[in-house]
């Protein structure tokens, strides 16, 4: 996770996507979420972001994708996550950035002002965020190899993951430092509390060794 964001951070070429990376890691947010995301949306004074709505992109009844925004379908899709400190920036450059090039021209169902947009204002779409994932992976590997050979080192290589691997891997920081259930659930905005308990287990596995050696000497007296 560290060195996939500090490549994007220094990259010429990915940088502009920092922004948007920034609040999937920092916020769990499913991908349609994040794009359907406007700045009427944010609140930079309580450090608060609004979910209320999603992008979702679809076969119209001539086979044509058609972007449509969507509200959610349940109550816990409906939600506010903090900012934390990371967002918040990521937020104040993506908006300097829009000062300079223009802010999001494009309507979708009475919906606009989105705030992750490409360079012609447009929202991005999802397959187009996972591609450049992709393209951002191989070409950190590509570099880390090198790198790695005149180190004389083995290489620390990214594997292949997906928007929705960022959602996942905010999810496990969030167990990973929180215990209180209906917290995580409300911030993930999950439907079901087992589909949290089932990620809080796994993501805690890895930490229960080192609870129990915590616990040497405090149980039996």
């Amino acid at each position: 996770q560290r060195a996939f964001m500090n490549y994007i951070a220094n990259s010429p070429v990915y940088y502009h996507w920092w922004p948007l990376f920034t609040f999937l890691l920092g916020t769990g947010c499913r991908i349609g979420e994040a794009i359907a995301l406007r700045w009427d949306d944010l609140d930079f004074e309580k450090r608060i972001i609004s979910v209320n709505h999603t992008f979702i992109y679809r076969p119209d009844e001539n086979r044509k994708p058609v972007k449509h925004i969507s509200t959610p379908k349940t109550i816990s899709g409906r939600r506010t996550i903090p900012m934390i400190d990371e967002v918040f920036n990521a937020f104040l450059d993506e908006y300097e950035i829009q000062k300079c090039i223009g802010f999001s021209s494009e309507e979708i169902d009475g919906y606009s002002n989105f705030v992750f947009v490409t360079a012609t204002g447009t929202v991005y779409l999802p397959n187009a965020v996972n591609r450049a994932i992709e393209r951002a992976r191989v070409a950190y590997n590509k570099e880390e190899i090198e790198k790695a050979e005149k180190e004389d080192r083995e290489p620390l290589i990214i594997p292949h993951f997906s928007a929705h691997h960022l959602r996942h891997t905010f999810c496990t920081r969030l167990c990973e430092n929180e215990s209180n259930l209906k917290v995580i659930q409300s911030i993930m905005g999950h439907s079901d509390i087992t589909t949290t308990m089932d990620i809080y287990a796994e993501a805690t596995q890895e930490k229960k060794q080192e609870i129990v050696a915590n616990l040497q000497g405090k149980i039996i007296i």
